[in-house]
């Protein structure tokens, strides 16, 4: 899916023009992309039925990004604090195999993927809002957030997508990690990712 270095797909170009080149570096790089889900997939709110069960709101272009990333070869892995078959369900219908909840070390935890995928710590990216994420983003190659995030955890992180959580940040950061390893273009050919509903 890759082309040689010298051809660049306009969409790509467009990308990466605003793109520091030490931020670009890290992206080239990247085998394992890990995501938070509140705040970063979703908007961060938590919805209750009478019945006490949480409803969480996802994103169309964020499920689509990820499984772009899927196919492109970068391993896919959630990882969330909360504990909800909701996650559960959504991750198993983008087809995502890593779905990590309940967990408070996401430092320990980005670690224990990259010893299941067998990639270095450098090959691995993380986005994520809040304290709990903050670990993983300083071990990870490279770490993303988004606007509506504390300041302390933009300010840690090498990129911050302009979309906030749950409205296309995920998918935004999807994007650049494709052109800035030049796979991007490639999914502007009709049927690459199957004829399966739009996510």
């Amino acid at each position: 899916m890759k082309r040689p270095l010298s051809v660049v797909h306009p969409a790509e170009a467009l990308i990466l023009a605003r793109l520091e080149p030490s931020v670009r570096s890290r992206l080239k790089k990247l085998k394992l992309m890990v995501f938070d889900v509140d705040g970063v997939l979703t908007d961060a709110g938590l919805w209750y039925t009478e019945q006490g069960e949480t409803l969480k709101r996802f994103n169309a272009l964020d499920g689509h990004g990820l499984k772009m990333l899927a196919v492109s070869g970068i391993q896919v892995a959630l990882v969330t604090g909360r504990e909800s078959p909701i996650i559960a369900r959504r991750a198993a219908e983008l087809g995502l195999g890593a779905v990590m909840q309940n967990v408070r070390d996401k430092g320990a935890v980005l670690t224990e993927l990259c010893t299941r995928y067998g990639v270095a710590l450098e090959q691995t990216g993380f986005m994520g809002d809040d304290l709990i994420d903050l670990p993983a983003m300083q071990r990870a190659g490279f770490s993303a957030s988004v606007p509506d995030a504390p300041t302390y955890i933009t300010q840690a992180a090498h990129w911050v997508a302009e979309r906030r959580g749950g409205h296309g940040a995920a998918r935004e950061c999807c994007d650049l990690i494709l052109a800035a390893q030049q796979r991007l273009g490639a999914f502007f050919q009709p049927g690459l990712l199957g004829s399966g509903p739009v996510q």
